[in-house]
């Protein structure tokens, strides 16, 4: 048995001494490597309960696309076109009260946007901050819209369709991204955006 084992043994070394000379040392990491930044917060998108001024638009996008989906997806859970009062009211406070902890910030050509679900893709090479007070800002956001637009409002506007939910939210008179606003896109690029 132990001439079995010491030969096992012998072998074994030799396969790992074999094994290293095969494979030899693992490659250097490439020396043009691109770091990438995290974008730079100013005190008041760390430390302001409210969405700052510039991102409000992308948010209203954001906010919209959460409407729609969840209103869609209600639809279909009942098989019907239309809910009732009581179903899309119940639907609107659930999607306001999510997480929407896949929402964050980043740097875009040197200006922040918002980034996450139904917003235009950005570079995929920059550095996206989640969490923190994002999702905070976007939940309260969202109930302000359906407080001030009414449930009945916003649900008649997502039965029109998308285009019409984000002119309600985003693009109508007080809309976050009416009147070029900084951070906004025209109506024109936001209805482009739709296609």
């Amino acid at each position: 048995m132990q001439p079995v084992l010491a030969a096992w043994l012998a072998l074994s070394l030799l396969a790992g001494v074999g094994a290293q000379e095969m494979c030899g040392d693992p490659p250097a990491a490439p020396s043009h490597s691109r770091s990438v930044p995290a974008p730079q917060l100013s005190p008041e998108e760390r430390l302001s309960p409210h969405m700052p001024e510039s991102l409000r638009c992308d948010a209203c996008h954001a906010i919209a696309f959460q409407i729609e989906e969840q209103l869609r997806k209600a639809e279909g859970k009942v098989g019907k076109k239309v809910l009732s009062e009581s179903d899309y009211v119940e639907v609107l406070e659930r999607t306001c009260s999510q997480g929407w902890e896949s929402y964050g910030m980043q740097e875009v050509d040197g200006k922040k946007r918002l980034a996450g679900p139904g917003l235009l893709r950005q570079e995929p090479m920059t550095v996206m901050v989640s969490g923190g007070p994002w999702p905070g800002r976007l939940s309260k956001m969202c109930h302000s819209y359906v407080g001030e637009q009414g449930e009945a409002q916003i649900y008649e506007a997502h039965q029109r369709g998308p285009a019409a939910l984000r002119e309600l939210l985003c693009h109508g008179g007080k809309g976050a991204c009416a009147g070029g606003k900084a951070g906004g896109l025209s109506p024109h690029k936001a209805l482009q955006n739709e296609l």
